[in-house]
């Protein structure tokens, strides 16, 4: 049984840093596209961005482009968001998605999907 697990989500003060986990089990986590998505109150699921399979190429959405690192450490089946200058707008439940392709760019080819974790970004 596939699972995704992210954990890491908590309310920040606009300007904070914070990193989100998202740990795989029950797939060959080495061989699958990672992305994030996020749904903020009231909002439609938001792409985030993606990171291949090596890690060694990734891609973010305009709104978290320059403040959003994505990794990922293949040994322990885990990936990251790390984000940076965090805003009120980041304000959404975040969700790691896993699929054995390797387009970074498409949205609609997400195999499996963690439950989500909650940010909240507000002073």
């Amino acid at each position: 049984q596939v699972q995704l697990v992210e954990s890491g989500g908590r309310w920040v003060q606009p300007g904070d840093s914070l990193t989100l986990s998202c740990v795989a089990s029950g797939l060959p986590f080495g061989q699958y596209t990672v992305a994030w998505f996020r749904r903020a109150p009231g909002k439609e699921r938001e792409f985030v961005g993606s990171i291949s399979w090596s890690g060694d190429m990734s891609y973010y959405e305009v709104p978290v482009r320059g403040r959003s690192r994505l990794s990922r450490d293949n040994d322990k089946n885990t990936a990251y968001l790390q984000m940076a200058n965090l805003k009120p707008e980041d304000t959404a439940i975040y969700y790691c998605a896993a699929y054995s392709g390797t387009d970074l760019y498409r949205t609609d080819v997400y195999e499996y999907w963690g439950q989500g974790t909650q940010v909240t970004v507000s002073s």
